[in-house]
């Protein structure tokens, strides 16, 4: 008997782990203009019963959108994945404009922060930095066309079965990447 795929209304929350939940709390507030929405302390956890004292804070990322970490005090300090280079696992936020994108740019480096960016990916640009924590973030403003977006939908299967036999950059849709480049 086949089950019908959830109807998912969107993600709830996504959640990383934190050095210090006041600091990251502040610097979301102050950096991204986040709103703190609520803290949840406990010192087993619920899903598992262990002793594991933990600061779970929720910050408002728009849109019904959360972003969460976890403080863990009794843990080993955290660390990142040595494996895997620091500029794959990030956090990307949306802004509206262009002009939203440069204005966080101005106010990330006001705070001291080391910002990269603009950065052009065809349908999108961005900027980078990094928190408190050693997470690295993205804002990134949306510059595509319907028309580019529906272009690069429709090469995306083969895309992926390309690299999937090869684990190359598909070269038939180059034409395509370029195309939106030059177009931007």
């Amino acid at each position: 008997m086949s089950q019908a795929a959830p109807n998912l209304q969107g993600v709830h929350h996504v959640a990383y782990r934190c050095k210090d939940a006041k600091e990251t709390v502040e610097f979301y507030k102050d950096v991204l203009g986040m709103d703190f929405q609520l803290a949840i302390a406990e010192d087993h956890v619920p899903s598992t019963g262990a002793y594991d004292p933990y600061m779970h804070v929720f910050l408002d990322a728009g849109n019904g959108n959360v972003l969460a970490f976890f403080e863990l005090p009794n843990q080993k300090d955290m660390g990142r994945d040595e494996n895997t280079p620091q500029w794959v696992q990030h956090i990307a936020f949306k802004v509206a404009t262009m002009d939203d994108l440069m204005n966080a740019k101005a106010r990330a480096e006001s705070r001291g922060l080391e910002v990269v960016g603009p950065t052009h990916h065809g349908i999108f640009k961005s900027i980078y930095f990094f928190d408190p924590n050693g997470h690295r973030l993205e804002l990134a403003c949306n510059i595509g066309t319907p028309e580019q977006m529906s272009s690069l939908k429709s090469v995306a299967e083969d895309m992926l079965d390309e690299w999937s036999r090869t684990k190359k950059a598909p070269r038939h849709a180059a034409w395509l990447h370029e195309k939106i480049a030059e177009e931007s």
